[in-house]
């Protein structure tokens, strides 16, 4: 796979505390001159930054981001506010301790409320669902494939990034092998997220199954590359 096809899987994220708007300027730009598949930023952004990229590259946001407890109202606002700023993709981050205590149809009601208040403020957006794969066992990861699936979202994601690991090969084949039997949702696809620090990396979850790569290193490795000559 060469790195123009890396690239156009590429969620090309920032999402630091500290990021201000030099920061997510710099990384729409980057988004657009190398045609990732999205920028990822803070929804306090989102407005700006869809309207600085007029449509030259996707916007990404999270909400819930990123420990997943808020209360679903709160998420239901969030998402909806997002893409009325102006997000093409919306990244939420599920309430692991609803997992932990087995309400999985709590889980799927608060996930097609998000599904409902996004396509009631903007149609046409996508959704995917953070599981934070480090926190749950592999059948919990397995049950959470399926109310994903259930729910009208658009991926499966394994990682925010900030908890205790990121995506793993385990999990995203796990997670590929479950998909792989829903017939009755074909359309379910997988971001890998965390972690993912070379172009190796990418090859190997992409390879995998995942369609999505939400990192913040495969830009900074090619812009290195093209500095040494080799790209």
């Amino acid at each position: 796979m060469n790195i123009t096809d890396i690239l156009s899987h590429v969620d090309h994220t920032l999402l630091a505390p500290n990021a201000g708007w030099n920061d997510i300027r710099t990384i729409v730009d980057d988004g657009i001159r190398y045609r990732t598949a999205s920028v990822c930023i803070p929804a306090s952004y989102v407005k700006q930054a869809a309207e600085y990229a007029a449509g030259r590259v996707r916007i990404c946001t999270v909400i819930g981001f990123p420990n997943g407890y808020s209360t679903p109202e709160a998420k239901f606002f969030e998402a909806a506010d997002a893409v009325r700023n102006g997000a093409d993709e919306v990244d939420t981050v599920i309430n692991v301790g609803w997992v932990k205590d087995g309400l999985y149809d709590r889980v799927l009601s608060e996930l097609k409320g998000i599904r409902e208040a996004m396509d009631t403020a903007a149609p046409g957006r996508i959704l995917k669902v953070i599981i934070e794969t480090c926190l749950l066992t592999d059948g919990e990861i397995v049950r959470m494939c399926d109310v994903a699936a259930d729910s009208g979202a658009d991926y499966i994601k394994t990682s925010t990034g900030f908890s205790k690991a990121g995506a793993t090969p385990h999990a995203v084949s796990l997670m590929a092998s479950r998909i792989a039997e829903q017939t009755r949702v074909p359309q379910l696809k997988i971001k890998a997220a965390g972690g993912i620090s070379s172009l190796e990396d990418a090859e190997q979850y992409l390879a995998l199954g995942a369609d999505r790569l939400g990192t913040s290193r495969i830009v900074k490795i090619v812009k290195a590359l093209e500095a040494e000559g080799k790209n």
